[in-house]
C-alpha cells in the first residue's frame, strides 16, 4: 500500500509538471518554475492526504474495476477544483498578479492525473489477466462450454480471470436469451442457444478444440430451461457436466459441482432470509440429535455456517458421527464443535449430556424413518420415535433450553403407518409441554418453546429413493417403483434445513405461543415414476429402451399420496415464505403421560395389540392395523 501511495504521489507531481509543460511549452514553463517548486511539494502532500482519506491506495491493482476508476476520477476532480481555487483565490491576486495555472492547464492536469493514476492500474490488471489466460490455456486445462445467460457466465469468467477457478478454459457460451446471440463477453463468444450443443461441439472439434465439459449456470437449471434435455445431450456426447452454484447456496468459494437430480426440482426454491438466520443462530449453544444423519448433518453444517458459538452432535452411529465431525472440521468456523456417542433412548445419558452442555436450542433429528421396516419392528419405532423424543424434550427442559425443534414428517398427518403415528405422538408430547409453558410461564423471562416442523421426502437423503435409483442405474437396471401412481413431496436437504431454522426463529418471536406445529411448503408433488425417468435421462439413457422401470407393489404402511394437513386441521400463514402454521388438536400433558405409561406396559409385554390400541386412542386418525 505504501508503494501504491508513493506511485500516486509521483503520478500527481508528474501530472502537474506535464500539464504546465504542454500548456506553456519551455519558455513559459521556465518562467513559472520558481513558484511551481514551492507550490508542488505542498500540493503533493495535500493530494497524498486526500488519497489516504479516499482509500485509493487500498485497492489491489490486480482487481482494478469501475468503482476504482470512479474513485480516481473523483480524486482528480477534487484536486483540479483545489488548483482552481488556489489559482483564483490565493496565487493570482496576491502573489503572481495574474493567473498562474489557468483554466486550460487545470483541464490538462485533470486529464493527465486520471491517465497517470488509472493507466498503470489497467496495464497491471491486463498483465495479470493475460498471464492467467496463458495458464488457463495450458495443456492441463479443460475446454469448457457454458450453458446459461451471459450475466451468469460472467461470474465464472471473472473467477477464471482472478485465479479462483483453475484448469478451466471457456471456449464458448450457449445462451437461451436471443439478445445474447452474436455477442461476446470478456472475449468469449455466444455460439448459439442450448439446443445447438451438438452442432457447436462438432464445429469446435473441426477447428481443433475438443470440448470435454459443460457447465450449467443457475439459469440453465431452471425448469423452463428444460435442463434434462441439455444434460441428456451432453452426456450422450461424452461430456462431463457440472453446475455453477448460485450465490444463495453460500459456501467459502466458487466451486463447480456435479449436476444432481436435486438441482432439477419441478418448483423454484424458496427464498431464504439468511440475515434472519444468522441473527438467530449467532453465538448460540446448539445441540443436534441424530447429527450423523442426512438432516442432522445438514442442520449442523448450516448452524455452523450461520455463526453458532458451540455445537454438540449426539449420534449413536460411530462412523456417521466421525464423518460429520471430519466434514465440519474443514469449515472455517470459530464454533466449538463436539460430538458424543449416545442413543436418545438412554434417558439418563441424554439428561447428563444436556445438563453439561446447557444448550440454548435443541434440534431433534434422531429418528427411525423407514416405513416398511417399522411396520415390522413396531416396538423399535415406539422406543426411538416416541420415548426417544420424550427423553430429549424432558432433558432440554431440565437443561434450561430456550427452544426445542422436533423434525417431523408429512406421514404424521392422518397416519396409516407406525412411523407416522409414532412421529405424531412425539409432536403431541411437545405440543402439550409447549402449551403447559404458555399457560404458567414457569417464572421465565420468556417461556420455553417446543415445536415440530413437518416436511416430506428429502432428495438424496440416506435411504431415500434417489440414491437407490442411482445404484440401480449403475447396475444396469431395472429401476423399481412400488406403484405407477405413487406420489411424494420432495425438497432439497439444504432448503428443508434452512426452513427448519427459520421456523425456530419465528417460534421465539413475541406473541407466537399459539403455534407449535409448522409445515414446510413442499410445492407440487412428484410422481415417483417421473422421478425415475428423469434420473435415467440424467444418465444419458432412455427409459424403456436402455433401462426398464418395474413396479413391485405398495409396501405395508405406504399410501399412494402423502398429505400436508389433516381434514380438520386449521392452518394459517405466518408471514414467512415457504412455511405455514398448523393447529392440530393438542391433548393435555396428563393425557399424554397416561398414553406413555400404557405404551411402556405394552412394550414390556411386547404386546402389539396394546401398542396399537394406545396409538388409535391417542391418534384417532391412525388407520394402521394391529394384525
Amino acid at each position: 500500500m505504501w508503494l501504491i501511495l508513493a506511485h500516486d504521489l509521483l503520478a500527481t507531481a508528474a501530472a502537474v509538471i506535464a500539464s504546465f509543460f504542454i500548456r506553456f511549452e519551455e519558455v513559459g514553463f521556465t518562467e513559472r518554475w520558481r513558484l511551481l517548486v514551492i507550490l508542488l511539494p505542498c500540493f503533493v502532500v495535500y493530494s497524498g492526504l486526500f488519497y489516504i482519506f479516499s482509500d485509493l491506495y487500498k485497492a489491489k491493482w490486480r482487481f482494478t474495476s469501475l468503482p476504482d476508476l470512479f474513485n480516481i476520477v473523483r480524486a482528480a476532480t477534487v484536486l483540479a477544483v483545489t488548483l482552481l481555487a488556489l489559482d483564483y483565490v490565493f496565487v493570482a491576486p496576491n502573489v503572481y498578479g495574474t493567473f498562474f495555472f489557468g483554466k486550460i492547464t487545470i483541464v490538462l492536469y485533470w486529464l493527465l492525473q486520471i491517465a497517470f493514476l488509472s493507466g498503470p492500474r489497467i496495464a497491471y490488471r491486463y498483465f495479470r489477466y493475460t498471464r492467467t489466460l496463458r495458464h488457463a490455456k495450458a495443456g492441463d486445462s479443460t475446454p469448457t462450454l457454458v450453458v446459461g445467460r451471459t450475466a451468469d457466465a460472467d461470474v465464472l469468467l471473472r473467477a477464471i480471470e482472478s485465479g479462483a477457478a483453475m484448469k478451466i478454459r471457456i471456449v464458448g457460451i450457449l445462451s437461451p436469451s436471443g439478445a445474447d446471440h452474436g455477442q461476446a463477453i470478456r472475449g468469449i463468444s455466444v455460439l448459439g442457444d442450448p439446443d445447438d450443443i451438438e452442432s457447436v461441439i462438432i464445429d469446435l472439434g473441426k477447428r481443433g478444440t475438443n470440448v470435454t465439459r459443460v457447465v450449467l449456470t443457475p439459469s440453465a437449471l431452471a425448469p423452463e430451461a428444460k435442463p434434462e434435455t441439455i444434460l441428456m445431450r451432453a452426456r450422450r456426447l461424452g461430456l462431463a457436466t457440472n453446475r455453477l452454484p448460485s450465490f444463495e447456496e453460500g459456501g467459502e468459494a466458487l466451486q463447480l459441482a456435479p449436476v444432481n437430480v436435486e438441482d432439477l426440482l419441478l418448483r423454484p426454491r424458496v427464498k431464504i432470509d439468511y440475515g434472519r438466520l444468522e441473527a438467530f443462530v449467532r453465538n448460540k449453544a446448539i445441540i443436534v440429535t441424530g447429527g450423523g444423519g442426512s438432516i442432522g448433518a445438514e442442520i449442523c453444517d448450516r448452524i455452523v455456517t450461520f455463526g453458532a458459538g458451540r455445537v454438540l452432535m449426539i449420534e449413536n452411529s460411530e462412523p456417521a458421527l466421525h464423518a460429520v465431525l471430519e466434514m465440519l472440521a474443514t469449515k472455517q468456523s470459530r464454533a466449538k464443535i463436539e460430538g458424543r456417542l449416545a442413543d436418545v433412548r438412554d434417558r439418563a445419558r441424554i439428561f447428563r449430556l444436556m445438563n453439561d452442555f446447557r444448550p440454548d436450542i435443541v434440534f431433534h433429528a434422531a429418528a427411525l424413518k423407514h416405513v416398511p421396516l417399522l411396520e415390522q419392528e413396531w416396538q423399535e419405532a415406539v422406543k426411538t420415535n416416541v420415548f426417544g423424543s420424550v427423553n430429549v424434550a424432558d432433558a432440554a427442559v431440565a437443561a434450561g433450553a430456550t427452544a426445542m425443534v422436533v423434525i417431523s414428517t408429512d406421514k404424521a398427518i392422518e397416519p396409516v403407518s407406525v412411523l407416522g403415528a409414532s412421529k405424531r405422538l412425539a409432536e403431541m408430547y411437545c405440543q402439550a409441554l409447549d402449551n403447559n409453558f404458555a399457560r404458567r410461564g414457569d417464572g421465565r423471562e420468556r417461556a420455553m418453546r417446543l415445536i415440530a416442523v413437518r416436511f416430506g421426502n428429502v432428495l438424496a437423503s440416506n435411504g431415500s429413493v434417489v440414491p437407490k435409483f442411482k445404484a440401480q442405474i449403475e447396475a444396469g437396471g431395472p429401476l423399481t417403483v412400488t406403484h405407477p401412481e405413487m406420489v411424494r413431496y420432495f425438497m432439497t436437504i439444504r432448503e428443508a434445513c434452512d426452513l427448519v431454522v427459520t421456523a425456530a426463529s419465528h417460534a421465539l418471536e413475541p406473541g407466537q405461543m399459539g403455534v407449535a406445529v409448522y409445515v414446510l411448503n413442499m410445492g407440487q408433488p412428484v410422481k415417483i415414476v417421473d422421478l425415475a425417468e428423469r434420473m435415467i435421462r440424467l444418465s444419458g439413457l432412455e427409459p424403456g429402451r436402455d433401462i426398464d422401470i418395474t413396479f413391485t407393489g405398495i409396501r405395508p404402511g405406504e399410501r399412494l399420496q402423502e398429505i400436508l394437513f389433516a381434514r380438520e386441521e386449521p392452518t394459517a400463514p405466518i408471514g414467512i415464505e415457504g412455511i405455514v402454521a398448523a393447529k392440530p388438536v393438542s391433548p393435555s400433558l396428563e393425557a399424554m403421560r397416561g398414553w406413555l405409561a400404557a405404551l411402556e406396559q405394552g412394550l414390556a409385554r411386547e404386546d402389539r395389540s396394546v401398542i396399537f390400541s394406545v396409538l388409535h386412542d391417542a391418534v384417532p386418525d391412525f388407520s394402521g392395523e394391529a394384525a
